[in-house]
Order: structure tokens, then sequence, then C-alpha cells
């Protein structure tokens, strides 16, 4: 759906570079998570894809076609900064950036009811912006942002001002314009978002990319060969035994379940061998680093 290549951009004069060679690829029909710290160049590479700033160097293209004023009808942004009207009502708000995007008066107020349905926010039709709390408003500017059924649909931070319900309604509305087609460029600092919802992810840091890929195998790459053991029924003997064998680490006994951790587990299956004469094995997962602690690695070793 999108492939951005080589994009650089500076401001003042080429004094701040905002974006270093950074390249991406975002496969139709998936949700694309843009994870880095504040001022790494998400917002900057957001407003490139918008067409509200313009690259330096670089291409970027939709479909495969170069990115041109006319893809600005099929796509969809949700920007950090809301920017609804505060004095106008929900309905005429609704129905003019719906007009804005190319759609009829009569095909955005179809759309817009179906959203008010599914949101189940039909009353507020005509309410004023100014009336509505937070959590209410960031609901009509999901919608505003989706009522033209964007083909690239991009957000920026959308769970921010949603109480854990309403965020999780957001989220399922999301997953399901995906599982409809729609590509979805996810910008957020809420790391379990990232493992909830996305299937690629890049993180950009002193603007340039550090890594990209699917969330899975990023998540691999930085695992540290560690196994978490818990087993109950343990035989004292037998364990002492074991730890002379292995050595183990955050050990803890709790209501008689002793978990720990074992590093550099190359043949598990002598490992498990040996843990059924120390107890009953309760399980044996390996750690895999979640998005978080891939996020702190990585920008720490950028840096």
């Amino acid at each position: 759906m999108l492939k951005a290549e080589h994009i650089r951009k500076t401001y003042n004069a080429g004094k701040k570079i905002a974006l270093d060679d950074f390249s991406i690829h975002v496969p139709k029909g998936s949700i694309y998570g843009l994870l880095g710290p504040n001022g790494a160049g998400k917002t900057s590479f957001i407003r490139i894809i918008n067409q509200i700033t313009q690259a330096d160097s670089g291409n970027v293209f939709i479909n495969g076609e170069r990115l041109n004023p006319n893809h600005i009808k099929d796509i969809g942004y949700m920007p950090e900064e809301r920017g609804l009207y505060k004095n106008m009502t929900v309905g005429d708000q609704l129905l003019y950036f719906g007009e804005l995007k190319g759609m009829s008066k009569n095909d955005a107020l179809n759309e817009a009811k179906k959203w008010f349905e599914k949101l189940n926010i039909d009353q507020w039709w005509k309410k004023k912006l100014s009336e509505l709390s937070k959590g209410m408003a960031q609901k009509i500017q999901f919608v505003v942002t989706v009522l033209h059924r964007p083909h690239l649909l991009i957000l920026d931070e959308p769970f921010s001002g949603f109480d854990p319900v309403n965020a999780n309604l957001i989220k399922d509305q999301i997953i399901d314009l995906k599982n409809n087609g729609t590509t979805i460029i996810l910008s957020t600092h809420r790391m379990e978002s990232v493992e909830e919802m996305c299937d690629y992810v890049a993180l950009i840091n002193n603007s340039q990319k550090v890594l990209d890929g699917k969330v899975f195998d990023v998540r691999e790459k930085f695992k540290k060969n560690i196994f978490g053991i818990t087993l109950s029924e343990v035989d004292d003997t037998q364990f002492e035994n074991f730890k002379s064998k292995h050595e183990i680490f955050n050990f803890s006994n709790d209501n008689n379940l002793v978990s720990f951790d074992i590093k550099n587990v190359n043949e598990q299956n002598h490992i498990l061998l040996d843990l059924v004469n120390v107890g009953k094995v309760r399980s044996f997962d390996e750690r895999i680093p979640s998005m978080n602690e891939v996020f702190i690695n990585a920008v720490s070793n950028n840096s």
C-alpha cells in the first residue's frame, strides 16, 4: 500500500534533521506500528504522507503511484492534536468533513449514521463539541477520520483520552477496518497496543530507522535464550542436584509453586528430563521480550 524510499527531511535551513535516509514498506491490509521516542521523526513522516510538508529528498508511493494530491481522498488522518470545531454541532462537522473528502451530503449522512450506531452515540448529533467530554470528542474525531472509507488510515495516539472500555471499543473497530481491507499506520507509545494489534513495526530514533519487520520477528531478535520454569511437588534433594548442574535466577516459592528462570538452554529436552525428577512441571516457557523491552533496548543501543 505505502512505500517510502530514502526520505530525508530537515528544518531550519538544514540544521535540524528530522528524517535521514528513512525507508519502509507497509503491506496492504496490515496494521503497521510506527514507534519512536518524542522527536524521533514519526510526525514529520506522517506529515509528508499527508502532504502537509514535503520531503527534501526521497520518494513516497501509494499503490505503486508516486504520492500526489489525488491520494488525499484515499487517506484518513487522526492527528494527536485533534482538530475539530468546538462551537459547531457534531452532525454539521461530520457532514462538512465528509464533503471535504469528496463525499456527497447523503453519503456522508448515511455513513455517519452507521458509525453512530456502532459506537452507540446517536444522541450526540445535535450537540456542540464543547458540550462533550474529552473521551466523547475523541470518538467524534475517530468517526471524522474514517467517515470517507479511506484506503490508508493513519492514527496518531488514537487511544489518548479514552478510558479502558472505550479504548477497547475503538481497538475493535480498528481491527475490524483492517479485516475489511483498510491499511493502517498506528503511531503510539502504548506498547501493549502494538503487541495486540500490529502485524509489522518500525522503530525510528534520532531521525533514522533502527529496526523494522514483523512484530514476532522483531521480538525474537531481542530474545536472550531465557526460559521460565514453574514446578510443584518439588523434591528438595533433587532440586539441589539440579541447581548444581544449572544456573538459576529469579527464584520464588509461593504456595508450593517453585518458579525460576534459567539461561542458555540449548538442549531443552535434556533439561525437561532433569526437571521430571525434581517435581511436576507446570510450565516451561521461553521468555520472549515484550515490545516495551524491545523499544527500550533498541533506543538505548542507538543513543
